[in-house]
């Protein structure tokens, strides 16, 4: 049987403050999601100024990104290339660029999503998350 590292609360928290930390430095208003392996929300964070519906996007990405176990962009690349049918694939709602998978000991554990700047930047907050672990 397999082990597998498991995000704690203080891992959670230590990813969000981060991510926190790198959009508040750049004055970008986001929404910060992060998730298990199974794609299940442990933190979901609106900094103040962010759109509403980033609150909704986030998680998506999040949970992408984590059941895909590769970022959201990769999804959102097949989409545009004309690969429409990934449209359709169940579960999946966050086909956009801004999921970035959790990985250690090349496991996928979890994953952030963010929301609310440019796609390309959105990806910068979530590896900044990340790289705090």
């Amino acid at each position: 049987m397999k082990q597998q590292a498991q995000l704690e609360l203080e891992d959670v928290k230590r990813i969000a403050a981060a991510a926190e930390a790198h959009a508040a430095g750049k004055g970008w208003a986001v929404s910060i999601a992060i998730v298990d392996a199974g794609g299940h929300l442990l933190w979901l964070q609106r900094l103040d100024g962010a759109a509403p519906i980033s609150a909704q996007i986030a998680p998506a990405k999040a949970h992408t990104a984590a059941l895909g176990r590769r970022e959201s962009k990769n999804y959102e690349d097949m989409i545009n290339q004309g690969r429409v049918s990934f449209l359709s694939v169940p579960g999946l709602q966050g086909l956009l660029e801004g999921g970035v998978p959790i990985l250690v000991d090349g496991q996928c554990i979890g994953a952030v999503g963010v929301s609310g700047v440019k796609s390309s930047e959105d990806v910068e907050i979530a590896k900044a998350g990340i790289a705090a672990l």
